[in-house]
């Protein structure tokens, strides 16, 4: 082998970088020269951890909470979880079926792990998440695309089960509020996927990590008030604002959880203690109010942003009802010198100080006509950032 070659497999080369941490790098050194540059770029709240939070993390720390807890998580909070399901959303849920993970990107390596053979299929939404189909490859499966448009909301639907679903195909992936489109599935559309992938004997996983975080009249739920059978994916990091703590969930079957607990003593040995245990206060009432509260700001962002977008001239297909994104149809701003969106988003970072998510980070299907933007900052800087960009026009 030539000493300047790396030794390295075709399995972590084929996996692509994140786009966006180009962009976030770029926009800080630019910071670095005194710009003043507007993040909309990263989906990470601005927001600290609420105070309760933190004071039970600082509180578990003073009193030693530093060794490894049982792989699975603590008990405590495995009940504390569940609870939150049966006072949330009226769901009944065994603690014993919560794997408390290293972040939602724990939850989702084990989904594969446990349920994903050797090139066998998952479907997974194009636009969508781009970790999902790396996961998948990690685990030696294959991640079935599928292109969605705005009329269903950028989602998998019933007929698109029937339509990619083959003999190679295991399992189907969806989130829930989605990333990067904000869109929500309804009570009905969780309903109507359900009996379709159990009509194929298939697998349902749901990722729920935006859960607390939707807008607005809409008829939603947990999947696990649809079907006892489901995967569910969560995350301490979106709604509770707990990002840096790396602390997920995930709600499985009974009959998985043996394997669940196998495969986190040795991929992950333990979530993080400290994390664990200042996540105990995430579900109190007095945590609850505060993240309440960032919600509705949250909502008031979302419609600000939405109208300044449009009145710049962004296509917003699918209104976004959940998360903190945008994805809009960037095309009006196309042309010789920025030709997609990759290369718009860095011309207005460049020229306008603002940075966004080019469409390229989450899949081929449109993705040179779209862009994402966060709606993590104050309203005052959001307007700001629009303003930025009209001027360039």
């Amino acid at each position: 082998m030539p000493k300047n070659k790396l030794d390295i497999t075709k399995r972590a080369e084929g996996i692509s970088p994140f786009h966006v941490m180009n962009i976030l790098a770029q926009a800080k050194a630019l910071e670095a020269q005194g710009r003043d540059i507007i993040h909309l770029e990263v989906g990470e709240p601005d927001f600290m951890t609420p105070e309760p939070i933190v004071e039970a993390g600082i509180a578990a720390l003073k009193a030693g909470q530093t060794h490894y807890t049982p792989a699975l998580g603590l008990p405590k909070l495995r009940q504390a979880i569940a609870d939150w399901y049966q006072s949330h959303y009226g769901v009944s849920l065994s603690a014993e079926r919560v794997v408390v993970t290293p972040g939602a990107s724990g939850a989702l390596l084990l989904v594969m792990g446990a349920l994903l053979e050797r090139d066998k299929k998952v479907l997974l939404a194009d636009p969508g998440y781009p970790c999902n189909r790396h996961f998948a490859q990690f685990v030696e499966g294959q991640a079935q695309s599928v292109p969605v448009t705005a009329e269903d909301g950028y989602q998998l639907t019933a007929d698109s089960i029937l339509k990619y679903w083959d003999s190679q195909t295991s399992m189907a992936l969806l989130a829930s509020p989605a990333n990067p489109t904000g869109t929500v599935l309804s009570r009905h559309d969780l309903t109507v996927l359900s009996k379709a992938i159990k009509d194929q004997g298939g697998h349902f996983v749901v990722d729920e990590i935006y859960h607390g975080l939707i807008y607005g009249d809409v008829d939603t739920t947990t999947v696990l008030a649809i079907d006892d059978d489901a995967f569910v994916v969560n995350s301490f990091s979106k709604f509770f604002g707990m990002t840096g703590w790396r602390l997920g969930w995930l709600i499985v079957p009974e009959p998985y959880i043996s394997v669940m607990d196998k495969l986190a003593q040795n991929l992950f040995l333990a979530p993080p203690t400290l994390s664990q245990h200042a996540a105990l206060a995430a579900f109190e009432p007095e945590t609850l109010t505060i993240l309440e509260q960032r919600r509705q700001l949250f909502d008031q962002r979302r419609q600000t942003l939405l109208s300044a977008l449009t009145a710049l001239g962004l296509d917003i297909k699918a209104v976004p009802v959940g998360a903190f994104y945008i994805y809009a149809d960037c095309s009006r701003f196309l042309n010789a010198a920025q030709p997609d969106s990759m290369s718009l988003s860095q011309f207005w970072l460049q020229e306008a100080g603002v940075a966004v998510t080019p469409g390229n980070d989450f899949g081929e299907f449109g993705a040179k006509t779209h862009i994402r933007f966060a709606y993590t900052r104050e309203s005052t800087r959001l307007l700001e950032a629009v303003e930025r960009l009209s001027a360039l026009y």
